[in-house]
């Protein structure tokens, strides 16, 4: 617990970092400028295509006109709109996350191993390929939990649980690896891995829930609607700013395990010679103290 807190602390401290912040614009162009491109292109078809499905189940059309007796007939306007941002969230937040892994993620864990870690050895277990598969990967499991646990999403509580978690998971995969891809080798990475599942695991939720933030801003309905380029981009800073602090959490947390991690092999690789030299020299015979005569009594006896 004292190694999740105090990587917790030097993560959020690291995250004023100069650095940290101009890293953090990239990804928001990238994102900001993508969303808006595709918004432009597919948003009109694409409101087609939802509002056709919605026509077509007859408990969305009840229910459209129940509100229209009850006098909420202007929501059918935003329902769609919103449905589709809703439909976009998980979309944005994993691309938004894969975008940081690439452009941020490397350039943090060596400000990290640079300040605190500067004695590290670098073993290089982990490659660019091993991680954008690694990335890719558990992209499309995430994907498939969500799309399957979308019918989940109508009981209130779940809704609050599963999208994080998932996302949890997600940050636990991509973050792990990439914090030890340079420094560990295959085993130690293995290893840590191994010892810290848990640990590591619960900085991934921690940080899915965080990254639940930024949907204060989609769920403020029409306004968001009316205000989407200014609010994109900025619910898009806001998820690049809190997978760069689970970046850095990650970091902080993953260096120091391998760091203790090794401290702990180089001990138990020397007790063994040291207890080796011990024998070496417990064992060894002990020089004659006294001269022998020609009889070979010592003098001393004579």
């Amino acid at each position: 617990m004292n190694s999740l807190l105090d990587s917790f602390w030097r993560a959020v401290m690291y995250c004023l970092h100069p650095r940290v912040i101009v890293l953090s614009i990239l990804p928001v162009v990238i994102m900001g400028a993508l969303s808006l491109t595709v918004g432009y292109l597919y948003w009109e078809s694409a409101l087609i295509a939802v509002r056709g499905s919605l026509e077509s189940f007859e408990l969305v059309n009840a229910m459209l006109h129940w509100l229209e007796g009850v006098g909420l007939g202007s929501l059918h306007l935003v329902l769609a709109p919103a449905l589709l941002l809703f439909l976009a969230i998980p979309v944005i937040v994993m691309v938004t996350l894969l975008f940081v892994a690439m452009f941020m993620t490397p350039s943090m864990v060596a400000l990290v191993a640079s300040r605190r870690f500067p004695q590290l050895e670098r073993k290089r277990g982990g490659s660019l390929l091993g991680s954008i598969l690694r990335s890719l990967g558990s992209t499309v499991l995430a994907a498939v939990a969500l799309v399957a646990t979308v019918p989940l999403w109508l009981v209130p509580p779940l809704v609050l649980i599963l999208p994080p978690l998932i996302w949890g998971w997600l940050t636990y995969r991509v973050m792990s690896y990439d914090a030890l891809a340079d420094h560990a080798s295959l085993e130690e990475r293995e290893q840590i891995f191994r010892e810290n599942r848990p640990a590591l695991l619960g900085i991934g939720v921690l940080s899915g829930y965080l990254g639940a933030a930024p949907s204060l801003l989609w769920a403020s309905g029409a306004m968001f609607i009316a205000m989407a380029p200014i609010l994109v981009p900025l619910a898009i800073w806001i998820y690049t700013l809190v997978f760069a602090f689970s970046s850095l959490w990650f970091a902080h947390y993953c260096l120091a395990a391998l760091e203790q991690l090794r401290k702990r092999n180089n001990a138990f690789a020397q007790a063994p010679r040291a207890q080796a030299a011990t024998d070496l020299i417990v064992d060894a015979p002990l020089p004659d103290v006294f001269p022998k005569s020609a009889s070979g009594r010592p003098d001393s006896l004579s």
